[in-house]
């Protein structure tokens, strides 16, 4: 599978891979970032990936951490990339760690951003039943759309505008740029947790969001069994969605540890 994918500087290469119901453009004003020299004493070629049934990229009927993980062994491949930095958020951090689980002399230094290797209790059954309650199809116009995802959502209006990032303009009505329906039938897949017994020994870093409750106190345990290299940095006033919500105190975090 080809994913599509935007690449921005040259350099040392570094993969980031966004998060469920995401796409690479929540990551272009970070890649953009890391890409400029004159932020960090090394140069680096940013490439950001629409992960399998997001954005650009083909959709299927399947997905999970082994399949996703295939495809981003495809594009190393595809692209002669023998080793990388690689940054995950949320899925894609599963992705990230489940990649240098198996292929850890692929991976330099890995990122993961707000979430651990367990599995999770349903996070996303009120985002899908928004999302199918919205039948973007059928809209005439965007805030149609987002008026039922306000409503469905009890105005939590970070993730509306979230999944509004992933409308697009169909011939007929609107469209999601994700793969909804495979993702819904298998999410059980994507909230579980990576099954890798052997760790990856290699300098990782977590990335946690105070506000958020992805990384805590009954699944840090698996943090250090399965990266034993690793160190927490917990950001102030972050959510989930740290990279978007604290973008400046994350950049500084990020070419700190890449240094």
């Amino acid at each position: 599978m080809e994913l599509n994918y935007k690449c921005f500087g040259e350099g040392y290469p570094i993969v980031i891979l966004h998060g469920l119901l995401g796409s690479l453009d929540n990551w272009q004003t970070i890649a953009k970032k890391l890409a400029e020299a004159s932020l960090i004493s090394k140069s680096y070629c940013v490439y950001i990936l629409d992960q399998r049934n997001h954005g650009k990229s083909p959709h299927s009927t399947t997905i999970d951490y082994t399949i996703l993980s295939a495809d981003l062994h495809d594009f190393f491949t595809q692209h002669q990339i023998a080793k990388a930095h690689l940054i995950g958020h949320s899925m894609g951090g599963k992705v990230a760690m489940n990649f240098a689980l198996k292929y850890p002399q692929m991976v330099n230094k890995l990122v993961l951003v707000d979430i651990a290797p367990t599995s999770y209790n349903d996070k996303h059954s009120d985002v899908f039943k928004a999302l199918l309650a919205a039948d973007a199809a059928s809209a005439n116009t965007r805030t149609e759309v987002e008026n039922i995802l306000r409503k469905q959502l009890d105005n939590d209006e970070t993730t509306v505008q979230f999944l509004m990032k992933g409308l697009s303009r169909a011939d007929s009505g609107f469209e999601w740029k994700f793969n909804l329906e495979a993702l819904y039938a298998n999410y059980s897949k994507i909230a579980n947790g990576i099954e890798e017994s052997k760790p990856y020994l290699g300098q990782t870093l977590f990335i946690k969001g105070s506000k958020s409750s992805y990384i805590n106190t009954s699944n840090y345990n698996a943090i250090a069994n399965l990266f034993p290299n690793h160190e927490l940095v917990e950001i102030e006033g972050a959510g989930h969605w740290v990279h978007a919500e604290k973008p400046d105190v994350f950049l500084k975090e990020i070419n700190q540890f890449l240094k």
